[in-house]
């Protein structure tokens, strides 16, 4: 499963609910009692269940892990619908009590019954960090990173540290917040001893406990050459670290701590990447660590490495020099590889006299 913070979401985007009768049409309001608009004794929000649950009402406690279906609308004539869940029918799931970023969402669930659909308008104060969340999820649903890990920082400062999310409405929203509509499908609730928990699932404690042993675990799977592996260790670590990281303040002393290991895991996870020729990836990673600490040798150390297998000698001879002035005491390892650059670029120039042999 992917981490993200603490939640796991595997889709965006849905089709109607159909009732296990066949019934494709989109959800409907209740008749009977069960109809009509009701105050969960929260400001700013009002429920509406459109599907009766079934049974009691669950049990939720701090580890309680929630698993449902969303369906995110603005509040236009149109209805108009941002974020569904149900495109490819794999829900997400939430630990209660785990601090997910769109806290309401732990309200609105635990407000519900097994099976019950309830649709729920919620107004600015508890919408305005929903393009940050839907961003991510939105990245899991593409196969990609959902955790911008590799980017340093923190809390409401991701808010308004980029111009873009990547998503014209969810940068519309960003700008312009409102209140939204939440369509939500209670699917499944386990307690904490009915399932097994994964690191996106623990608490902070339990996550920092865990990273030391990721640490390890990442490190033996590199000495083994199963680089790939060793990088999902090494990335689980560093999402444990970040999700901790944000709840503290930028650039203070905890924070600091946590932007160390992280620092140093990247670092790692960079040396699994060398070895599977993800060059750019690497140069990637190395420079978001050196843009924010000019002062972290080992980055330009191996994003050095980098740029020589990809025939960048300027900036390669550029990363060792500065490596040399951080610490001179690399000297020799440096010479080395400046020995590699030189034979790469000697191999290169070979190469592109006999690819350009005879065209001019």
């Amino acid at each position: 499963m992917l981490p993200f913070g603490e939640v796991l979401f595997c889709n965006v985007f849905a089709e109607s609910r159909e009732a296990s009768s066949g019934d494709t049409q989109p959800y409907r309001k209740m008749s009977s009692d069960m109809d009509g608009t009701m105050l969960l004794g929260v400001e700013g929000i009002k429920k509406t269940i459109l599907y009766g649950g079934t049974a009691e009402m669950p049990r939720f406690i701090t580890g309680t892990k929630v698993t449902f279906h969303f369906r995110t609308q603005l509040c236009d004539d149109d209805r108009t619908v941002i974020d569904d869940s149900k495109v490819t029918g794999v829900p997400m799931e939430v630990v209660i009590g785990n601090m997910f970023k769109l806290e309401i969402w732990e309200t609105l669930l635990t407000s519900m019954r097994i099976g019950e659909v309830a649709e729920f308008w919620c107004d600015v104060t508890h919408t305005g960090l929903y393009p940050l969340v839907a961003k991510s999820l939105r990245r899991i649903a593409e196969g990609k990173d959902p955790v911008d890990w590799h980017i340093h920082s923190c809390g409401m400062a991701n808010m308004f540290a980029y111009h873009t999310l990547g998503y014209d409405d969810l940068d519309q929203l960003q700008k312009e917040p409102q209140p939204l509509y939440f369509v939500l499908e209670l699917v499944k609730v386990q307690q904490p001893s009915e399932y097994d928990r994964e690191s996106w699932a623990l608490n902070d404690e339990e996550r920092l406990k865990a990273v030391p042993l990721l640490h390890g675990q990442g490190n033996k799977l590199y000495k083994l050459g199963r680089y790939q592996d060793a990088t999902n260790k090494y990335k689980e670590a560093i999402v444990c670290i970040k999700n901790i990281q944000h709840k503290e303040k930028a650039w203070e002393a905890p924070w600091l701590k946590l932007e160390k290991m992280g620092n140093m895991l990247t670092l790692n996870y960079c040396q699994c990447l060398l070895r599977m020729e993800e060059y750019y990836e690497v140069i990637e990673h190395t420079s978001d660590i050196i843009n924010q600490h000019p002062g972290e040798m080992k980055a330009f150390y191996v994003r050095g490495k980098a740029h020589i297998e990809v025939w960048n000698e300027a900036e390669a001879r550029a990363d060792f020099e500065r490596v040399l002035d951080l610490d001179p005491g690399m000297k020799k390892a440096v010479k080395k590889d400046l020995g590699v650059l030189n034979m790469r670029m000697e191999e290169k120039n070979e190469e592109d006299k006999v690819k350009y042999k005879g065209m001019f």
